[in-house]
């Protein structure tokens, strides 16, 4: 006799079309969250039970996911046993079809399983590309997935030394949009990374044209409402000489997000959740039974 089982996913998208992570409400009238779409391809996998996808990390409209993760509970028809990961993960994204959502790979984990609260960490990437007098003049294959500035200069020392600031444990008040669904989430985070490198572009051989582009990553065990990108946009902003590092700090130390200075948070479009990081042993599974290797009918 076979229980249904719980599968942890990973998952990219690319955020462009979609309005965030999670699910939309059914009465909203916008476009549909990456969480909608992944239910409806397990839901075409005719399970017994109704799936409820429970997302770990909740990006934002437009944000993008090269690895995001969630879990959810399948229960088969007639008792049949569950599928194997690949097999699983091969459904899923046939059913996907041409949406830019994909699966990339699942496991098998505990019935007490937890995507959002078993994470240990989650790292984010943001894209900057400098001195770009007009988007049109970046390559298509950056184009949507970076913040381009106009400015030829960028005081990356002064930006590190500000980044500095923001790593250990803080209130992170005034890095928090305002919004209406989490006001009692403790602003207290621990902020293990925030570092500032050179970054990359596929297009960067086969443009004829040098692309400046910055990458800055974030790692934290989990990040308020809007956090990264607003302190992207206050690196920037002193990266560029708007804001002095004591004045950052001083933003910081008020712990007050009506402190933060408005229309200064960075564009959705250059950020990237890369990865989301788990203990090996909360993903073991015991194996007891053989795994089914077949494919689920369309």
């Amino acid at each position: 006799m076979h229980n249904g089982a719980r599968y942890l996913i990973f998952f990219q998208y690319i955020g462009t079309k979609y309005s965030g992570a999670v699910k939309v409400p059914p009465n909203q009238l916008v476009k549909k969250g990456v969480q909608d779409y992944i239910e409806e391809a397990i839901w075409r996998l005719k399970p017994v039970n109704s799936v409820s996808l429970c997302v770990s990390s909740r990006t934002d409209s437009g944000v993008h996911a090269l690895s995001n993760s969630a879990h959810f509970d399948l229960q088969r028809k007639n008792d049949k046993p569950p599928f194997s990961e690949k097999v699983l993960v091969e459904a899923l994204n046939s059913k996907l079809g041409t949406e830019q959502i994909r699966i990339t790979r699942a496991h098998r984990v505990p019935d007490d399983f937890h995507a959002r609260y078993n994470a240990q960490s989650r790292t984010y990437v943001y894209r900057i590309a400098q001195g770009i007098s007009h988007h049109t003049l970046l390559p298509l294959t950056d184009s949507n997935f970076c913040w381009s500035l106009r400015n030829t200069e960028l005081d990356v020392g002064a930006m590190r030394e500000a980044a500095a600031l923001l790593v250990g444990t803080h209130d992170f008040s005034s890095f928090r949009a305002i919004n209406s669904d989490l006001p009692f989430k403790n602003p207290v985070k621990t902020l293990d990374v925030a570092s500032i490198q050179p970054g990359s572009s596929f297009a960067r051989t086969h443009f004829h044209r040098e692309v400046p582009l910055w990458e800055l990553t974030f790692t934290s065990r989990s990040f308020l409402y809007k956090q990264v990108r607003r302190m992207v946009g206050a690196l920037v902003a002193v990266g560029q000489r708007r804001l002095s590092v004591p004045q950052l700090k001083e933003i910081m130390d008020v712990r007050d997000t009506l402190a933060y200075p408005k229309g200064l948070a960075a564009p959705a479009h250059g950020l990237f959740l890369t990865r989301v990081d788990y203990r090996e042993t909360d993903l073991q599974h015991s194996q007891e039974t053989s795994e089914d290797q077949s494919t689920p009918n369309s």
